[in-house]
């Protein structure tokens, strides 16, 4: 007999509008019917486990598409159980799917990495889901690496060594630095295979990014952070993520990484179709305070940021339930408004929106209770529960 999972009494956020209260009803790993009132009484049977939401948000579950690492665990590691400690870390915190993101390395570093993504790939008990990979380098600009490893970046010249990573079917995202005319053979080849390309770590001008996106480019990695500052004769690749329809932006909302009013703006610009939210969280998260390994180098972790020796930024210790939180207040609009920045977005960022990232029938069973205050009371993952606060 395939499980069923009944939520009663729930504000039910769809994408025709809010069911207040609503119910729906999962069977197996989908969502099987949804509704407004109350639940139609056949339902209610001692073979359906029912939940009672208290009135609490449901929504589809988060999707992470930029995640490093957690509980001193990185992708880098290229360790099974660390990738599961972080997948269930994730689920904590709403995240439902995820890609693991790495960093600028040697070929063998990011291969060993790879190589792991495959083995964990798919959905993890007590976790979230591991999507694949996010290939955060080394194609990027030297002069805007930020805290990436400035001796490993280098173009996209080696086709063989490109080839091999997009070949491989864990790889969802490329983030490169577009100006460089080495880098845009790889952009096309991307795009035809159906992986998303994302400019980051970037001094492209904005000529420059029309260039890119006409090729192939439609995201934004961390937007405003390690690309250059926008002028108003040189609005650069922050002004094309603003300006152009074709872009989704990411934007890491722990108020430090960028400005709660700058947040504004973005939100502003792209709405909730045009802009996500990512926690780009290393191993520091879920940490306390000290010093950590990042690649053969330390970084300090102080007042909940994370920063290189020299001061450098390096990721954050965001959760995405936070990050969501953080957002919700700066430009103060709804959770029945903002919801998809989360979700939906996201999964339309890396093509996975037919399956995931919003409460349709057929679609997968990802779901999140959150409350009043936006705290997360229930996480489920493909129609498991994998958390219960």
């Amino acid at each position: 007999m395939i499980p069923q999972t009944l939520f009663k009494n729930a504000r039910v956020l769809s994408p025709t509008g809010i069911y207040e209260p609503g119910w729906l009803l999962v069977e197996g790993r989908e969502i099987a019917s949804m509704g407004g009132g109350t639940p139609p009484a056949p339902l209610i049977t001692e073979d359906v486990i029912t939940i009672e939401a208290n009135g609490w948000n449901l929504l589809p579950g988060f999707i992470d598409l930029h995640v490093h690492g957690a509980l001193g665990h990185d992708t880098m590691d290229a360790s099974v159980e660390g990738l599961q400690a972080i997948s269930r870390h994730l689920a904590q915190h709403g995240v439902t799917s995820f890609l693991a993101a790495t960093w600028t390395a040697p070929d063998e570093e990011i291969n060993r990495a790879l190589l792991t993504v495959g083995k964990v790939y798919g959905r993890i008990p007590g976790g979230a889901t591991l999507l694949g990979a996010y290939l955060e380098g080394p194609y990027l600009n030297p002069n805007r690496a930020g805290a990436q490893a400035h001796e490993s970046i280098r173009s996209a010249a080696d086709h063989e060594t490109a080839h091999h990573w997009i070949d491989d079917d864990m790889v969802r995202v490329v983030v490169l630095a577009p100006e460089n005319p080495e880098n845009l053979w790889l952009v096309e080849e991307c795009a035809q295979k159906g992986i998303t390309v994302a400019a980051g770590h970037t001094s492209a001008t904005y000529d420059e990014m029309q260039v890119a996106v006409s090729r192939g480019v439609r995201h934004l990695t961390h937007c405003f952070n390690a690309m250059g500052v926008m002028h108003h004769r040189q609005p650069g690749a922050i002004g094309a993520g603003l300006t152009m329809p074709e872009l989704r932006c990411e934007l890491i909302a722990d108020n430090i990484h960028v400005h709660p009013a700058v947040q504004k703006i973005l939100y502003q610009a792209k709405g909730p179709y045009g802009m996500l939210l990512v926690s780009d969280c290393t191993r520091t998260t879920g940490m306390p305070d000290g010093e950590y390994d990042f690649d053969t180098r330390k970084v300090v972790v102080k007042d909940n940021i994370v920063r290189l020796g020299d001061g450098t930024l390096a990721g954050s210790r965001l959760a995405l339930d936070q990050a969501l939180r953080n957002f919700s207040a700066n430009i103060r609009r709804p959770l029945s408004e903002l919801w998809p920045v989360v979700t939906l977005t996201p999964a339309r960022a890396i093509g996975i929106a037919h399956q995931k990232g919003v409460l349709e029938i057929g679609h997968d069973a990802d779901l999140i209770l959150l409350d009043d205050d936006l705290q997360v009371k229930l996480t489920m993952t493909e129609g498991s529960i994998v958390f219960q606060a």
